[in-house]
């Protein structure tokens, strides 16, 4: 990644920042004006969950704009959830001169890691939430009346979903960061674990869609695990890098100035 120095005129700030955001619009555009014409292929992709819970398996399109309406946003939406790397790549490649260098190292990896996590709780909720949860919300809906189908209705609820839960799933990174930069210490996170608990329960009630206890369940047990796992990766780290003593706070966390380069 090309890294400018870190002291500039403003000005040269300016143009610098102004080539970044220009690469990155002009990319993005390339990739929607691609991606439009694959979005026939994206929306199948997008209700094959959905579908078998509709009746004839048959969407609908309320306006003579709706087609074009729902193929640019659904490309310009793929377009940016491609480009997230090379989005990434250019905020960081403008920000990385004002970091030390020790403070470099960590923050590809952070980007990377919560990459990954986004697009693991997105797929997670693509495969068993989206599924169950549309099934009681059709369910209840013909319980009182026939549900109309519109095709965008459903792709913006669906894509909201996976969002939230891409969101959810950066818990891990957002638990580590907290205790190793001692913002909050290790110890107050185990020692107020049934608030934390709770606290996850009402998240996987709020995020579900649907009633079902079965589904509630399962993101929960997700999002437990998940805490236990970064947990235990946060305590090796503070024990490896400060010792026991980092466990409660009593050091700066990982940029310290005893390790500046």
């Amino acid at each position: 990644m090309p890294v400018g120095p870190a002291r500039m005129p403003l000005l040269d700030h300016l143009g610098e920042l102004r080539r970044r955001l220009t690469i990155i619009v002009v990319t993005v555009l390339i990739a929607t004006a691609v991606f439009y014409c694959a979005t026939p292929t994206i929306i199948d992709l997008l209700t094959a969950p959905i579908q078998p819970y509709i009746d004839n398996g048959q969407f609908y399109i309320g306006t003579s704009l709706g087609g074009f309406s729902l193929r640019f946003s659904i490309a310009l939406k793929t377009a940016c959830v491609v480009c997230v790397p090379m989005i990434l790549w250019q905020i960081l490649g403008f920000f990385l001169p004002a970091l030390k260098p020790n403070e470099r190292k960590w923050v590809v990896p952070t980007l990377f890691i919560a990459t990954v996590l986004f697009f693991v709780g997105a797929v997670f909720c693509y495969f068993f939430i989206v599924p169950p949860g549309f099934e009681w919300l059709i369910s209840e809906t013909n319980s009182i009346a026939t549900a109309l189908p519109m095709l965008d209705d459903y792709l913006n609820i669906e894509v909201l979903l996976m969002i939230g839960f891409g969101i959810a799933f950066e818990l891990p990174l957002v638990v580590f960061y907290l205790a190793v930069f001692h913002i909050v210490p290790y110890v107050a996170f185990r020692s107020a674990w049934r608030y934390i608990y709770v606290a996850m329960a009402v998240i996987a009630a709020t995020v579900t869609p649907d009633a079902n206890p079965v589904t509630m369940i399962f993101m929960y047990a997700v999002l437990l695990l998940l805490y236990e796992i970064s947990m235990l990766i946060t305590r090796f780290v503070i024990i490896a890098r400060e010792g026991k003593a980092g466990l409660k706070g009593s050091r700066v966390g990982l940029f310290s100035d005893d390790e500046e380069e």
